[in-house]
This record gives C-alpha cells, structure tokens and sequence, in this order.
C-alpha cells in the first residue's frame, strides 16, 4: 500500500483561511489580529521561553557542569583479561580486544551508564581530540610498569 493511495477521511482536510477580503468574510480588516497589541504585528509574538515578564525557567535553575575540551577518555583494561594473554606476546590491539569482549556469567553486567563513568578514571590514557600528536594510549614503555607490578613483563618482549 502506498501512503498517496490511501483515501481521505471525511473532516481531515480543512480549506485554508482567506484574510483580507472586506468585512463581509467575516476576516476582514485586522484579518482575524485583533486590535494592536504585540501579536496584531507583523514579525510579533515571543521567543521561546518567555514567560511574560516573569524570570524564565532556563534562568531560574543554577548552571551545571561544562563540556572539558581537553578531557581525557580512559580505555578500561582488567587484571582478568592478562589472564587470557597468559604465555603470549601481545601489544596494543590483543589487549583492547581481550578487554572488550561480551560480559559472561562469571562477568556481571555493568550499565553502560556506570561503563562510561568507570572508563573515563581508569588506567589507559587516551585522548578524545584526534587533533593534536599525542602518543598512543598504550605504548609499550608505558605498559612496561604495569606488567612488572602484575609479573608479566616478559610477555611484551619478542622470545
């Protein structure tokens, strides 16, 4: 079915208002404006969120918070994911995949509300301007430290 091959309901399309054409139509003279006022003229009425006078909402509330430029976005990376990585050379890539994987039954789920508030404070560093020359989030030396703390340096090393 097409939408311009459906009928039109009887009362669902009005013929439009004729203004200015003498007294006798009923819109004639102010055209259906009234007498003065700020709606009677042409480009007249008000902005949004004017409320008469009265101290609007929008500046009735106090300000919250403000969009940082320079914030800096956090990839999150669990101590569990170097389990997986256990025995192998891994850089960069391997661990962004190890730690995004689908939660499993051992995992419990986490909203994705908190996910994002957890991922903007943890470890890796990186950046949400692709602007400026930044070094990459994870780069080897600074995942050397996290690695000797967790006992697998050698697993960033070439065998």
């Amino acid at each position: 079915m097409k939408l311009d091959a459906l009928p039109k309901i009887k009362g669902s399309t009005h013929r439009h208002k004729i203004l200015g054409r003498g007294r006798g139509t009923g819109h004639g003279k102010t055209s259906g404006r009234g007498h003065k006022g700020m709606k009677a003229r042409s480009g007249g009425g008000h902005r949004p969120g004017f409320e008469g006078g009265q101290m609007p909402l929008y500046r009735r509330l106090p300000k919250r918070g403000f969009n940082n430029v320079n914030r800096i976005d956090y990839a999150v990376l669990n101590v569990r994911d170097f389990e997986e990585l256990e025995g192998k050379t891994f850089g960069l890539e391997e661990l962004v995949a190890a730690s995004s994987r689908a939660p499993s039954p051992s995992r419990p789920t986490v909203s994705p509300r908190t996910r994002k508030r957890r991922s903007r404070k943890l470890a890796a560093r990186r950046s949400s301007s692709k602007s400026r020359s930044r070094p990459p989030p994870l780069s080897e030396p600074r995942l050397a430290p996290v690695l000797d703390v967790l006992g697998l340096r050698q697993l960033l090393e070439d065998p």
